[in-house]
C-alpha cells in the first residue's frame, strides 16, 4: 500500500501546484518553463506507475461489500465517463463549451463508478482520490476558466461520441486481460 500512496502523491502534487498558488513560485525557481513541463511529465509519469505497481501489489483488506447486482450501474457510468474523456482530447466541441474542462468531469466520473463497484481499501484510496481531486480541480477550473474564444464544432461531438463508444466496448471487452478483473453484464 505505501507505493500507492507515495505513486498518488507524486501525481496530485504537480496537478495541485496551480490551485495552490505555486506553480508560479515553482517555474521561477527552475531554469525555464520547459524545465518545468519536463519535470511536471515525469513525477506524474513516475506516479503513473507507482500507481499500478501499488495497486497491484496491496494486500486486499474489504471496506464494504458492494451489492453485486448494482454493478451494472458503473458500466452505465463509464460509457460518459469515457466519452467526456475523449472529448478533452480532442479540438473544441460542444462538450468541451459546455463543460469547459470533460477530462475531468470524465475521470470523476470514472472515479465514482469505480468506487460504487470496489469496495477494498486500495480501490477506495485509487478510485477516491481521483474522484475527489478532478471535482475539486473541475470547480476551481470552472470558476477560472475564460470564456471560449472559437465556437464549438458539432463535428468533434460526433468523434468524441464514437471514438469513446469505441474505447469503451474495447475496455470493456479487455478489462480483464487490462486490469485482473472481468466484466460482468448479467
Amino acid at each position: 500500500m505505501p507505493l500507492l500512496v507515495v505513486g498518488l502523491l507524486l501525481f496530485f502534487i504537480p496537478h495541485l501546484l496551480r490551485e495552490t498558488g505555486l506553480r508560479d513560485r515553482v517555474v521561477v525557481k527552475l531554469p525555464s518553463e520547459a524545465a518545468y513541463k519536463g519535470t511536471f511529465s515525469l513525477a506524474t509519469a513516475i506516479g503513473l506507475g507507482l500507481i499500478v505497481l501499488g495497486k497491484s501489489q496491496a494486500t486486499f483488506f474489504m471496506v464494504w461489500q458492494p451489492p453485486f447486482e448494482w454493478r451494472v450501474v458503473s458500466h452505465f457510468l463509464m460509457l460518459p465517463g469515457i466519452i467526456l474523456v475523449t472529448a478533452g482530447n480532442i479540438p473544441l466541441s460542444h462538450l468541451a463549451a459546455v463543460t469547459r474542462n470533460p477530462m475531468l468531469l470524465g475521470v470523476g466520473i470514472w472515479g465514482l463508478a469505480h468506487l460504487w463497484s470496489n469496495g477494498d481499501l486500495a480501490s477506495i484510496l485509487l478510485f477516491g482520490s481521483f474522484a475527489i481531486w478532478s471535482m475539486l480541480k473541475f470547480v476551481t477550473m470552472w470558476v477560472t476558466a475564460r470564456p471560449v474564444s472559437r465556437a464549438p464544432d458539432i463535428v468533434w461531438d460526433a468523434i468524441a461520441i464514437l471514438l469513446g463508444s469505441l474505447l469503451y466496448a474495447l475496455v470493456a471487452l479487455f478489462h480483464g486481460q487490462l486490469f485482473g478483473v472481468g466484466l460482468n453484464f448479467a
